[in-house]
């Protein structure tokens, strides 16, 4: 991290997030991370800065050491700091922005904008708010600059979707150019798309998925532009298919997130490989775990919030609030809650009691999965949440006889059919 702040165009911004955040030695396990302040429309100095900072260091470090293009993936629904934080992934030279967990149309002229740096706007999406209300964020990166830049490269933008429907839209609608699709479908992990029409669920509460939820690949063609698809895609034999489709290639994620280089706990990591190779390894997908509504993939996994009596005796708090919606308060200003937060909370902020049912804090609960859970009271450490796709038991493609542990070169040898590697 500071070998990537010390590339920082703005060393002044750099050394300012260094000295609130770095902590020599590290952080005591019994010690909680600062709470940053919660986002909001307007969103103050300080946390414009670290967004625009961090997003530049994770796109440089991923950068580093390769001449592959790199991309990043962002959530729709985490509307506020999409400006900086984009902003800073430019400044790094991204190559792609990924985004999906909503309808993208503004993003591109964002693009468009920020990379002659001149300031970009974004609506926010604010429940109950009336015509003439401002929802409107600004993003002015002159503000910021500490020096003048020529230019930056305008990264390409791939939409996440899984309609045909909501791809047309954004070609129609969108304020600039879009580059390409991602297609997501219900096996993918993370957050899937609500099925449309009247929701049903199966005998273990999952949402249904029909034929109107697949994407008619034959008329996407027809759109004339590249797209990937995405969700149970993980093996040779999808990867030619993909091919054989029409498509530029696959997004791949349950095989990558399992792997030895990946971030994810090795306890979470080494439990569910287990169960993979015996097995015993399940996801469901829960329609009300996530905030944001969407349904959300979750590997039944012991010692994480998958386990009911987990989920209830954790109290609930909303203390990292990335996924809370903004909603009209009836003093006409802009506030903010979760259905996750204390039920009580959230029903004085105008939300319905019923809406709270079964929601998890899925924005700790994901820190968590990565080793970095909040600590409270010295004692109390957040559990993890592991989504993953559907085709997680088809990890025992990866594993070595007898072992549990792959690495990231062993999928892709397998999805390119290398000869050389050896049979499983």
């Amino acid at each position: 991290m500071r070998s990537a702040l010390d590339r920082f165009p703005f060393p002044e911004m750099a050394e300012r997030v260094w000295r609130r955040y770095y902590l020599p030695g590290g952080k005591a396990q019994t010690v909680a991370y600062q709470t940053l302040p919660a986002h909001a429309k307007d969103l103050p100095r300080e946390s414009q800065e670290l967004c625009i900072v961090a997003n530049f260091v994770e796109v440089s470090l991923a950068r580093h050491g390769h001449p592959n293009p790199v991309g990043i993936n962002y959530l729709e629904k985490i509307q506020i700091p999409h400006l900086p934080s984009i902003y800073g992934a430019m400044l790094a030279g991204v190559d792609y922005i990924l985004m999906g967990a909503g309808i993208p149309l503004k993003i591109p002229g964002v693009l468009d904008t920020l990379a002659r740096h001149q300031p970009a706007t974004y609506p926010l999406h604010v429940t109950g708010a009336h015509e003439g209300d401002d929802c409107t964020m600004t993003f002015a990166p002159r503000d910021y600059m500490e020096c003048d830049l020529p230019d930056l490269t305008r990264p390409k933008f791939l939409a996440i979707i899984a309609s045909n429907t909501l791809a047309i839209t954004m070609l129609k609608k969108a304020n600039g150019r879009v580059d390409g699709f991602v297609i997501e479908g219900e096996t993918a992990g993370g957050h899937n798309a609500p099925p449309r029409g009247k929701l049903q669920l199966n005998n273990l509460g999952e949402p249904v998925y029909g034929a109107r939820d697949r994407v008619d690949l034959a008329k996407l063609r027809d759109l004339k532009l590249p797209f990937w698809l995405a969700g149970g895609y993980g093996s040779p034999e999808k990867l030619q298919e993909a091919l054989a489709s029409g498509a530029e290639g696959v997004q791949v994620g349950t095989a990558f997130a399992f792997c030895q280089e990946s971030d994810l706990r090795n306890d979470y990591k080494r439990s569910l490989l287990e169960k993979v190779a015996s097995g015993r390894s399940q996801v469901l997908t829960d329609p009300v775990a996530s905030p944001t509504g969407f349904p959300f993939k979750v590997a039944q996994l012991e010692g994480s919030l998958s386990e009911q009596d987990l989920y209830l005796s954790r109290p609930r708090i909303c203390d990292a609030g990335y996924l809370r919606e903004a909603y009209r308060t009836e003093a006409d200003g802009i506030g903010y809650r979760c259905p996750a937060q204390p039920v009580t909370v959230y029903v004085s902020k105008g939300g319905d009691a019923e809406n709270a049912v079964g929601r998890k804090c899925v924005c700790n609960a994901l820190l968590a999965n990565i080793g970095h859970p909040q600590v409270r009271g010295g004692k109390y450490i957040e559990n993890g949440l592991v989504t993953s796709g559907d085709d997680l038991s088809a990890l025992t493609r990866f594993l070595p006889p007898g072992g549990i542990v792959y690495s990231a070169a062993d999928v892709v040898s397998s999805l390119l059919g290398d000869s050389r590697r050896p049979p499983l």
